[in-house]
């Protein structure tokens, strides 16, 4: 009977130890999250349903988004800087992604052999740098007047926007690339070899096999695209200031909204639409994300029945 409750005892504290660890590891990051995201967000959600311009607060309900949605100028702004957005997300799609695949494969194909760390560190170590950096030098090489290219990319409404996606595509391939590389090699060295023994070459491997086998993770690097590149500012902010490039040709949601919010190019400021376009932009990726999850969840649930 002693040694059975000192058997509860001892686990009651290791129970007690383990919870106490748990919330010094937890709380921290908790507070972190909740005072830097949290409360952002319920603020700009809470200021986009009133108006403050008197001084007052004063509750005006959807009046704001009714104002962004309805006129002119701000419609015109917001729908342009929707539209570049999409062709921002797309651009990264369908250029980071296979980049990143073909690296991966690289990577894993064995041909690179004791190379493979430094060439994995090396593609990498662009996401690691500070966007400004990055903005900095792609700036100095594709300047028309010192840099390898005569004609001004960032300068035409055409190609401003493409370049700088390019440019974004170049610093953050690396994590497509790290993603796709887990999972190849995450694949079992069993189901290679039967397919080796098969007499099955290296292309085909790859294409019936291991790609199939990492198929999910193209939908998880997508919405993480998606959320990134809808919350993108800080590159085309670095590259052009708070000026929306050559007639709004690079003006992006985030842009939009430092502009509108804190005021910026002869634009005045207006917290209150500020704060909406911010509502907007957490709107637009919440839905896209949920349902992606719901379909994600509702497939998983297929295959458990």
């Amino acid at each position: 009977m002693i040694d059975g409750e000192r058997d509860t005892l001892l686990r009651t504290r290791a129970s007690r130890a383990h919870y106490r660890y748990f919330l010094a590891f937890t709380v921290p990051a908790l507070v972190v999250y909740v005072v830097f995201a949290a409360l952002p967000l319920v603020n700009s959600i809470y200021y986009s349903l009133f108006d403050t311009d008197s001084g007052v607060a004063t509750f005006v309900g959807l009046e704001n988004y009714v104002y962004l949605f309805t006129n002119p100028t701000t419609s015109e702004r917001f729908w342009n800087a929707l539209t570049n957005n999409v062709e921002f997300f797309a651009i990264h799609l369908l250029v980071e992604v296979p980049v990143g695949l073909l690296l991966a494969a690289l990577l894993t194909s064995g041909r690179l052999r004791r190379s493979t760390g430094i060439y994995r560190t090396l593609l990498f170590i662009p996401t690691t740098l500070s966007v400004v950096i990055v903005g900095f030098v792609w700036r100095l090489i594709i300047n028309p007047l010192w840099g390898l290219v005569d004609f001004p990319l960032l300068g035409d409404e055409r190609t401003a926007l493409p370049t700088i996606s390019l440019m974004s595509v170049w610093q953050y391939v690396g994590i497509p690339m790290i993603f796709l590389y887990a999972a190849l090699l995450a694949i079992p060295g069993d189901i290679l070899e039967a397919a080796r023994v098969e007499g099955a070459g290296s292309w085909s491997t790859f294409w019936r096999i291991k790609f199939p086998l990492i198929a999910p993770q193209f939908g998880l690097i997508a919405i993480l695209t998606y959320i990134w590149t809808f919350n993108g500012f800080d590159l085309v902010f670095a590259l052009n200031g708070s000026a929306p490039g050559p007639n709004y040709s690079t003006d992006i949601l985030g842009t939009l909204f430092y502009r509108t919010f804190f005021g910026s190019s002869g634009q005045l400021a207006d917290l209150d639409l500020g704060a909406t376009v911010a509502s907007v932009i957490f709107l637009i990726i919440l839905v896209v994300t949920a349902a992606y999850f719901g379909l994600l969840h509702r497939r998983l649930k297929s295959y458990e029945l």
